[in-house]
């Protein structure tokens, strides 16, 4: 139990890094705080005009949801931990996504981070999550209805496949559960304007996100 507890909260701190401020600033940018939606994500970074900070911010955004998850499964086994810490490591650096502790707890909306877990997880629960948001994101034009799409769809998926095997996949499924919860939550905003028919549409010019 220590040792999970350290994982997590080693994952927590990995999440924290808001690579949407460090990116800005490494590169001059103005921080996406103080622009477009407030996000610090990577698609309000991609509003500053700058294509290679946005892309930076996606990937890495990604690969601290995946490499601690990762490092569990590598190395977790001759230390005691198993799926559950995989589980908890998961939700821990989302978790630190949306309330980095680094940077007043002020975090995104973690979306990229929710997909690196996926993608830690299981690699086909991340494409079949990643397809479904490109297709959402193709017939609406809404990055944010494909978001919410696919934080509902990602614990379907995960049922249908590994999470088949409850109780030895419970926990992930619950972490899952969480992060889709979580997600949505999120997007409370987004979802306010789509139903009221406000919400920016991909290459639109509404500046909300």
């Amino acid at each position: 139990m220590p040792g999970t507890l350290l994982a997590a909260l080693a994952a927590y701190l990995i999440g924290s890094l808001s690579f949407a401020v460090i990116i800005s600033r490494a590169m001059g940018l103005a921080d996406p705080r103080s622009y477009g939606s407030g996000n610090p994500g990577a698609t309000n970074v991609l509003r500053s005009g700058s294509k290679a900070a946005a892309v930076a911010t996606l990937l890495l955004d990604a690969c601290k949801g995946w490499l601690p998850v990762m490092l569990v499964r590598w190395f977790g086994a001759a230390h005691g931990l198993g799926e559950g810490a995989q589980a908890l490591v998961g939700l821990a650096a989302f978790a630190g996504h949306l309330w980095p502790v680094f940077f007043r707890f002020a975090g995104g909306k973690g979306v990229a981070t929710a997909v690196g877990v996926l993608l830690a997880f299981n690699p086909w629960l991340a494409a079949a999550t990643l397809a479904s948001w490109l297709i959402v994101v193709a017939l609406s034009r809404y990055v944010s209805l494909a978001s919410i799409a696919a934080a509902v769809l990602a614990p379907a998926y995960y049922l249908l496949g590994d999470g088949a095997l409850w109780p030895a996949s419970g926990q992930k499924t619950l972490a899952l559960t969480a992060m889709s919860l979580l997600l949505i939550w999120r997007h409370r905003e987004n979802i306010k304007r789509l139903i009221a028919g406000a919400e920016s549409r991909l290459g639109g010019k509404n500046k909300q996100g």
